[in-house]
């Protein structure tokens, strides 16, 4: 497929240093359909777990180009995100035949479906 996953880490027990999770995104396989992709972060159960970004300590999201080594975009998720369980990081979208990058940081308290429900 054109998005494949390393696996959800939901207990942020893989930090070493480096990325716990990794989204590989094929741009060459997406469908032609597609014009938009939407990048995301949220803290899984957080409400049960009464956490938000803001507690949340070294996490970090980024977009490279893996082919370059190249990092395209970076957000330190910190005290910025202080009641936030969701963050709308980016996203990659058509333009003219091409593929191009909108940084966003958006953040939002209703997590996952939350985020599902406005772009439904």
């Amino acid at each position: 497929g054109a998005v494949e996953s390393t696996g959800d880490d939901t207990t942020g027990g893989n930090s070493d240093g480096g990325d716990d999770e990794t989204l590989n995104v094929d741009l060459q396989k997406v469908d032609p359909s597609i014009q938009e992709i939407l990048f995301v972060a949220t803290i899984y159960k957080a409400d049960e777990r009464k956490q938000n970004f803001g507690q949340v300590r070294n996490s970090y999201i980024r977009i490279y180009n893996s082919i370059t080594n190249e990092e395209i975009a970076r957000y330190d998720l910190d005290e910025d995100f202080s009641i936030e369980t969701a963050v709308e990081f980016g996203r990659l979208y058509r333009r003219g035949g091409e593929w191009k990058f909108e940084a966003m940081g958006i953040g939002n308290k209703g997590g996952l479906q939350a985020l599902v429900n406005k772009y439904q």
